[in-house]
């Protein structure tokens, strides 16, 4: 292509921007990947476009209105009760003309979910190579988190870019066999999210005072402990343990438990059966992004199952309790910020209570600490990606 804008340079050549397909579809997947796609957008080397699945429909929604994302296509196939092998062959055949039309020079997806596993599977069928942001996190245990590490193994084999959060996860990348060329430590992209979140927060008193208002329901006068669960390996049992210590919990006069319930009905029915009406514990629809970012801050104290709050909590310098016998993410354990909890109850309540009522051993978890990055992963992944 020849820059056509006149004069003398009217005719210089100038290099083809490198073509971009954004995959994803679910809301953690597009927290993270949206500052790697504003990146991208802000690089005259790349042609970016984003394609998502809608795997979770109204909290992808969400996130793409937080960060002003518009999806040149969007495949819409969430469907009632869908199972993993359904979701699994709709994705592989909407994205087929996708890849066709496209035909882009890179695939790029992110973490662990069944969008990121089909997407990097179809793209390689297109013989088109794959970038994987948020490689090499691994528990060593295929059933926790079930599926997830499965997906991440086998998109370890399929990618040509390997962008590691972390030194760890780089190391488990090697133990494999990952060429140590391919590999690139990052940092991880939902440090440079929350980032751009807390500072939009902080920037405009009008949106905190929005914010305020939408969590009108919290109480001041009581310890805010904010809950997380959603996890496939703690249907079951696992969030019956986790339901009956919260009900435990919520019985002390000086806190108040806030539960985001996720949309997935296996969790909406069985918590709401479990714990709808417990006094002192409020379950909630989703929160928008930037909302749920605006209540962890408010929070004092942190349980959930989730990798991505596991992540976010240390930067913000919350304590997290991680409602998993495993997690694919150690360095905020090693770093003293996040202790592995499990789903039985008398220990969830012990390690709760401990915190609540030893202040120095709540505090010493409370420092702000940044195990997973300074927030300038997607400058570093775009950077790889023009040299690549």
């Amino acid at each position: 292509s020849y820059n056509q804008a006149g004069g003398s340079d009217s005719m210089t050549p100038r290099a083809p921007r490198r073509k971009i397909l954004c995959i994803f579809g679910t809301r953690p997947e597009a927290v993270k990947l949206a500052p790697v796609v504003r990146a991208l957008r802000g690089s005259p080397s790349f042609s970016v476009q984003v394609c998502v699945t809608a795997q979770h429909r109204r909290m992808l929604d969400q996130v793409l209105e937080a960060f002003a994302i518009r999806p040149d296509f969007d495949l819409d196939l969430m469907r009632p009760a869908q199972s993993l092998s359904g979701l699994t062959a709709a994705v592989l055949r909407a994205l087929d003309p996708v890849l066709a039309r496209v035909r882009p020079d890179w695939a790029l997806v992110q973490g662990d979910t069944t969008t990121t596993l089909t997407a990097a599977l179809a793209a390689f069928y297109h013989k088109v190579p794959v970038a994987h942001v948020e490689a090499g996190l691994r528990t060593g245990d295929l059933g926790r988190p079930w599926p997830e590490e499965l997906n991440r193994r086998l998109v370890g084999t399929i990618a040509s870019l390997h962008f590691a959060p972390t030194p760890g996860a780089r190391d488990a990348l090697r133990r494999e066999g990952v060429p140590a060329g391919r590999i690139f430590v990052t940092g991880n992209t939902v440090v440079d999210a929350l980032g751009l979140a807390t500072a939009r927060l902080a920037a405009s008193p009008s949106l905190r005072e929005r914010m305020d208002r939408r969590l009108g329901f919290l109480d001041p006068g009581r310890r805010l402990i904010l809950v997380t669960g959603h996890r496939q390996e703690n249907f079951g049992a696992g969030f019956a343990g986790v339901c009956d210590a919260l009900a435990r919990i919520a019985r002390r006069p000086d806190v108040q438990v806030v539960y985001p319930v996720h949309l997935n009905p296996k969790v909406r029915d069985d918590v709401r059966r479990r714990l709808l009406g417990t006094p002192n514990l409020t379950l909630i629809d989703p929160l928008d992004y930037l909302s749920f970012v605006h209540l962890m801050t408010r929070a004092t104290l942190i349980l959930t199952d989730s990798g991505g709050i596991q992540e976010e909590a240390p930067a913000l310098g919350k304590p997290v309790l991680v409602l998993r016998a495993l997690t694919e993410r150690p360095e905020a354990v090693r770093a003293g910020c996040a202790r592995l909890v499990g789903v039985d109850p008398r220990r969830i309540v012990r390690e709760t209570e401990r915190l609540l009522d030893e202040p120095a051993r709540l505090r010493a978890m409370a420092r702000r600490r940044l195990p997973f990055g300074d927030g300038r992963a997607a400058q570093r992944i775009v950077s790889i990606l023009a040299r690549a």
